[in-house]
């Protein structure tokens, strides 16, 4: 018999006892997909997912009565966080938000399953990161990668997006970098770029604008570098502003709080060639699609 909403049940997770409550409770009332499914496509994915976590302060997006209702956004490590969840201490300084901390943030760090367990169980359905890692001193090192958000203002579409993300890879290759692209789990892709951690945030920054100001000047009826979404109509938005320091983007494999339990999901370049020429080629992919994708294919973010 499966427990009714309010059961809570114990469990151990890599040597700690955690309180699991509310499985029943349903998170994504379109498709009826509840806490414990949530928990369990966690659990599931943790082994592609938790590398891409490790050393990265995690900002949280809570959904604790469903997708429907009202989220909110969570930095700080909430009261009540297990004394065995790594936490950095993170300054405020500069474009760092003000804190109920004075002047830092105490992220909670997600290395491990028990963590992202705890986490999950709190309804925190995204999982943000910044493009730096912590260091052992806890303060925040220089990005070891940069990301562009490709944003398709309506008409435009994911087809759109992988036509412009084929003219980011160009781009990125005439610097010597590697894309990789991720599915956003919304409407658009994520293009991330390996660096070797020489250029600071506001570098970082500047060269992913100067990148999507080159494609704007060359497409400008597909592409836009401007923040105004006047002017994003029918065409893609290169968001280059989430390699700031302060800034954080939903990590790969991290569930969505969309209509349906959506995933940002790492694809492949065929995939994405496939999907510039034909609009049902390549789609928003959900959280049981993701995990037959990675029995198929393993971490395609690896690396």
């Amino acid at each position: 018999m499966s427990p009714d909403p309010g059961t809570e049940v114990h469990v151990e997770v890599e040597g700690h006892t955690l309180r699991l409550s509310n499985l029943e409770k349903v998170l994504y009332p379109r498709t009826g997909t509840t806490k414990g499914e949530v928990l369990h496509y966690y659990a599931q994915v943790a082994p592609v997912l938790l590398p891409h976590l490790r050393d990265r302060a995690v900002t949280r997006i809570r959904w604790p009565n469903g997708v429907e209702k009202q989220s909110f956004f969570e930095k700080n490590a909430p009261a009540g966080t297990p004394s065995w969840v790594r936490v950095a201490r993170v300054p405020t300084t500069g474009s760092r938000a003000p804190s109920r901390h004075g002047d830092h943030l105490e992220f909670p760090i997600c290395d491990d399953l028990a963590t992202l367990t705890w986490l999950a169980n709190l309804a925190a359905l995204e999982l943000h990161v910044h493009q730096w890692k912590v260091g052992r001193n806890g303060r925040p090192r220089n990005p070891d990668r940069l990301v562009i958000d490709l944003d398709p203002g309506e008409p435009a579409g994911l087809p759109e997006c992988c036509e412009v993300a084929l003219l980011v890879r160009d781009k990125l290759a005439e610097r010597r970098l590697t894309g990789r692209p991720v599915t956003s789990g919304s409407k658009g892709l994520h293009l991330y770029a390996a660096l070797p951690g020489r250029l600071n945030p506001d570098e970082t920054t500047q060269l992913a604008k100067e990148l999507a100001e080159e494609l704007q000047a060359e497409r400008p009826s597909l592409v836009t570098a401007t923040m105004t979404k006047a002017k994003r109509p029918g065409k893609v938005f290169l968001d280059w502003s989430q390699n700031a320091g302060s800034k954080t983007t939903v990590s790969p494999y991290s569930l969505r709080g969309r209509e349906r339990p959506t995933v940002a999901t790492p694809v492949t370049w065929d995939e994405v060639e496939a999907g510039a020429g034909d609009p049902l080629a390549l789609e928003q992919f959900g959280f049981e699609a993701v995990l037959e994708r990675v029995a198929e294919h393993g971490d395609l973010f690896a690396g």
